[in-house]
């Protein structure tokens, strides 16, 4: 049996808005020829089939899936690589923006050190509390000499001069 295809009425939009039927739509038979065809779902039972093993598929798949797995383990290599370096990147700045800062603060330090070291400064502030400068054999020096590079020296007990402010 020869299938024909069942056609129905074309129909194209006016220009008004109406719907009018085509014009191959009337010059066609208006009466139906030849018989319907009729179509029904058949139930197929493949439960009786065995699939044959095809070795030569089963080897090009297995081949496909290392080829694909040692593929995906060279990405994942790459990306974890990629990653690394820009976390290291951020590290690497977050550093470099923190040595800054601890520069500045030495530098900071040093100034203020240099300062407080001021033999002016220390100076005013020793008189400012009521202190006067060393007379005459109040001062004892250090003898260098005495020891002898780096070997332990006695602690001697000499005579200790009190000093009382009045006010």
């Amino acid at each position: 049996m020869a299938a024909r295809a069942m056609t129905f009425p074309v129909r194209r939009q006016a220009l008004t808005g109406l719907w009018m039927p085509a014009a191959s739509v009337a010059r066609r038979s208006s009466f139906w020829s030849g018989t319907p065809e009729f179509y029904f779902a058949k139930e197929i039972d493949n439960s009786r089939l065995v699939k044959v093993a095809d070795r030569k598929r089963n080897r090009e798949m297995a081949m496909l899936a290392a080829v694909m797995s040692v593929f995906f383990l060279l990405v994942m290599t790459y990306a974890w690589q990629h990653f690394s370096s820009v976390e290291y990147g951020y590290q690497i700045e977050t550093l470099k923006t923190q040595r800054d800062n601890l520069s500045e603060l030495n530098k900071a330090l040093h100034l203020e050190q240099a300062s407080l070291r001021d033999p002016e400064r220390i100076d005013m502030l020793a008189r400012r509390m009521g202190l006067s400068s060393p007379q005459a054999g109040q001062m004892t020096q250090l003898d260098p000499a005495a020891n002898d590079g780096g070997a332990p020296a006695i602690a001697q007990a000499s005579e200790i001069a009190v000093v009382t402010l009045t006010r």
